[in-house]
C-alpha cells in the first residue's frame, strides 16, 4: 500500500510538471533484468536536439521510492554520427535538483562529452542498478511453498522529454511461474519475457504504473555488513580478509522448519533457500580458510586455473527467509600482482566489490592496511565513497600502520571495480621489523650471560637475610614438630592394632607389653618436642603459626590420653573375663571421642602444613 500511494502522488506530481523541449527522444528501448534479487535497468536512449541552444547535459529522473534503492548508475555513448561507429566513452554522472520539477523524482545529469547542437543526436546506454526493487508476496510462506515476489514499476519511461516511439521489455527467471501481470495496450508475453509497447508520441513525464508478479527462487543474499581488510605486506602477500553478516532477504520462514522433509525434497520443500555460495576469487589465491564464529567449515570446495579461483562455500544450514549467518573468508594472494610503482609511489591495484556472485550488500567497508612507515596515503575510487584514515597496531610495530578506510551502502557487482591507494615507503623501513628481532635476541642473550655470572645473594648482614633465615629455621622447627606428631599417631595405630589381636587371641600379656613399649617411646617422642616448643616461643615471627602449633599438640595429648584408657578399661575388662558386648558398651563413648580427636588432629596438621 505504501509503494502504491507514493506512486499515485508521483502520477499527481508528473502531471503538473513542466516540459524540457530543447531535447526529443527519438527512440527509448528499455530492457529490465529480473531474473536475479538485483534488479538491472539497460536503456538505451536515442536523443535529439530540436532547440536552437547547444545542450551539454541529459537529464534522468527516478521516483523516490526507487531512488533510495539505486545501488549504480552509468551512462555511455557511441562517438560519432549516424551510422559512424566511435569508443564507447563513460559519461559523469551525478544529483542535480533542477528548478520547478516535481519534489517526488530525484534528479540525476549525464554530462554530454561536447554540446549537442541543433538538428544533432546522439545514443545513450544508461544502465541503472536496484536494490531491494523485489518485494516478496507473501511475505511469510511455509517451507513446501516457493517464493513469490511483486515488481513495480512504468510502462512508459519517466522523462522530462517528449518520447516519439519507446519499447519495454521484462525478462523473468527462465521457467518461472507468471502469477499475475499488468495488461495495458500492445501487451505481450512470450515465454520469460513481458513485452510493453511499442508506444508512440509519449508527452514527457508519462507514467503508467505496472505491476508484475511472479515465482523467483533465487538466492536472496544480503550482507547487511560486510568488512574486506586488504593487509599489504612487502615480503610478498596481500592478505585479505572478509567479515560477512549475511541475511536472506526473501519471504520469511512461517512455522517450523523440517530438516527430515528438506533432506529427502529440497528442490520442494525448500525451493526458498540456498544452501551455498560462489565466490570468484583473484587468480594465484593461496592458504583460503572459511570459518565461523564456531571454527572452520569444511563443507567448501575450491578449485581454479591460471585466470581465476573460485570458492564454493555452504553454511552451516540451509539458509531460509529472515535467517541470518555469520562467517569470515580469508585467502592470501601474490604481493607482484598487485602492488605496482609509479612517478616515485607505490599503488596497490585491487577491486572493490565482494567476491561472491550477486550479493547485494547494504554496507561495505573497505580496510586497506599499508606496512608501518608508508606516507602520503590516498585513495582513488572510480565512484563515490565515504573515506577516512586510522591506525592499526600489529605485531612488532612502533607507531602502527596507517590504514585507508572506505565505505559505501548499496554495493552490487557492478561495484566490483580496480581501485588504487597510493603511498611512499622507504625500502631501508623493511629492515625494521628483522632489526628488532635480532636486537631483542642479543639483548636477551646478554641479560643472561649477565645474569648467569652475576651476584645476585643477599648479604649476611643485611636485617632482611636475617630475617628469611630465621623463618627457614621455624620452617624447619615446625616440619620437624608435624613428624613427632605423625609418629605419635602411628604409635597410637599400633596400640589399636595390639587391642584387634588381643580381641582374636585373648593374649593379655602381649598387649600389657606392646602397651609399655608404646608409653616408653611416647616419652621420648615428648622430650623431642619441648626444645622445638621452647624455640617456637622465642621467636617473633612465629606468633601468627605458635597458637595452631599449641592447639595441635594439645590436642594430641588429650588423643593419647584417650586411647590409653581405652586400653586399659579393654585389657581389664580381658583379665575380669566380660563379654564382648559389654567391653563395647564400657568403650563407646571413648571411641566416640577418639574419632573426634584424631579427625581434629589431622585437619590440624594439614592447615599448619600449607601455612
Amino acid at each position: 500500500m505504501g509503494i502504491r500511494f507514493d506512486l499515485f502522488l508521483l502520477s499527481i506530481a508528473v502531471l503538473c510538471a513542466p516540459c524540457l523541449s530543447d531535447l526529443v527522444l527519438s527512440k527509448v528501448d528499455r530492457r529490465i533484468d529480473l531474473t536475479s534479487q538485483i534488479v538491472r535497468f539497460t536503456s538505451t536512449l536515442k536523443v535529439e536536439n530540436i532547440g536552437s541552444d547547444p545542450v551539454s547535459e541529459v537529464l534522468l529522473p527516478f521516483p523516490d521510492h526507487q531512488a533510495k534503492n539505486l545501488a549504480y548508475l552509468a551512462a555511455t555513448t557511441n562517438e560519432g554520427k549516424g551510422k559512424t561507429k566511435g569508443s564507447t566513452a563513460s559519461l559523469p554522472v551525478e544529483v542535480v535538483h533542477p528548478k520547478g520539477m516535481p519534489p517526488a523524482l530525484t534528479w540525476y545529469s549525464v554530462s554530454l562529452p561536447k554540446g549537442l547542437g541543433q538538428g544533432e543526436s546522439l545514443t545513450l546506454d544508461v544502465l541503472a542498478v536496484f536494490m531491494h526493487a523485489l518485494r516478496p508476496f507473501p511475505e511469510k510462506i511455509p517451507q513446501d511453498q516457493p517464493q513469490r515476489v511483486t515488481f513495480q514499476d512504468s510502462a512508459h519511461y519517466l522523462s522530462p522529454y517528449v518520447v516519439k516511439v519507446q519499447l519495454l521489455s521484462v525478462k523473468l527467471p527462465p521457467d518461472t511461474k507468471l502469477e499475475s501481470h499488468t495488461k495495458l495496450e500492445k501487451t505481450e508475453v512470450s515465454g520469460s519475457e513481458i513485452k510493453y509497447g511499442p508506444y508512440e508520441n509519449l508527452p514527457s513525464f508519462s507514467y503508467s504504473p505496472i505491476i508484475v508478479h511472479f515465482e523467483n527462487n533465487q538466492p536472496f543474499a544480503v550482507a547487511q555488513e560486510l568488512v574486506r581488510e586488504i593487509e599489504i605486506s612487502h615480503w610478498g602477500n596481500v592478505q585479505v580478509t572478509e567479515h560477512y553478516n549475511l541475511i536472506h532477504g526473501g519471504s520469511q520462514l512461517m512455522g517450523e522448519f523440517s530438516r527430515l522433509e528438506y533432506q529427502a525434497r529440497p528442490q520442494i520443500r525448500g525451493a526458498s533457500a540456498f544452501r551455498h555460495l560462489v565466490a570468484k576469487l583473484p587468480p594465484r589465491a593461496h592458504s583460503v580458510y572459511y570459518r565461523d564464529e564456531i571454527g572452520n567449515i569444511s563443507t567448501s570446495h575450491l578449485w581454479g586455473d591460471s585466470r581465476k579461483t573460485q570458492l564454493e562455500i555452504e553454511p552451516r544450514y540451509p539458509m531460509f527467509g529472515g535467517w541470518r549467518t555469520a562467517f569470515t573468508i580469508g585467502y592470501g594472494l601474490p604481493l607482484k600482482d598487485f602492488l605496482f610503482q609509479s612517478e616515485g609511489k607505490r599503488f596497490l591495484n585491487i577491486s572493490f566489490g565482494s567476491p561472491i556472485k550477486d550479493l547485494a550488500i547494504d554496507c561495505l567497508i573497505v580496510k586497506v592496511v599499508l606496512p608501518e612507515g608508508s606516507k602520503d596515503v590516498s585513495a582513488s575510487v572510480p565512484f563515490h565513497v565515504k573515506q577516512w584514515h586510522e591506525i592499526k597496531f600489529s605485531h612488532l610495530d612502533i607507531i602502527g600502520r596507517p590504514v585507508v578506510v572506505l565505505e559505501k551502502m548499496n554495493v552490487v557487482q557492478e561495484h566490483n571495480q580496480q581501485f588504487q591507494v597510493y603511498y611512499k615507503f622507504n625500502n631501508l623501513s623493511l629492515l625494521r621489523e628483522p632489526l628488532m628481532l635480532i636486537s631483542g635476541f642479543f639483548f636477551l642473550f646478554v641479560a643472561y650471560i649477565v645474569y648467569m655470572h652475576a651476584d645476585l645473594t643477599i648479604s649476611k648482614s643485611s636485617a632482611s637475610y636475617m630475617a628469611k633465615l630465621q623463618w627457614d629455621e621455624i620452617q624447619t622447627a615446625i616440619q620437624q614438630v608435624l613428624s613427632i606428631i605423625n609418629r605419635c599417631l602411628t604409635i597410637h595405630d599400633r596400640l589399636e592394632a595390639t587391642l584387634r589381636d588381643l580381641s582374636r587371641t585373648g593374649d593379655v600379656q602381649a598387649c600389657k607389653a606392646a602397651r609399655k613399649a608404646a608409653d616408653g617411646l611416647l616419652k621420648e617422642l615428648s622430650k623431642e618436642l619441648k626444645p622445638l616448643l621452647t624455640f617456637l616461643h622465642s621467636c617473633p615471627q612465629a606468633a601468627q603459626i605458635l597458637p595452631k602449633v599449641e592447639e595441635l599438640v594439645a590436642k594430641e595429648r588429650e588423643l593419647q590420653e584417650k586411647l590409653m584408657a581405652k586400653h586399659s578399661t579393654v585389657v581389664d575388662s580381658y583379665e575380669k573375663k566380660s563379654g564382648g558386648r559389654e567391653i563395647e558398651n564400657r568403650i563407646a563413648s571413648i571411641q566416640q571421642k577418639l574419632k573426634a580427636l584424631r579427625q581434629e588432629v589431622e585437619d590440624l596438621i594439614e592447615v599448619i602444613d600449607e601455612i
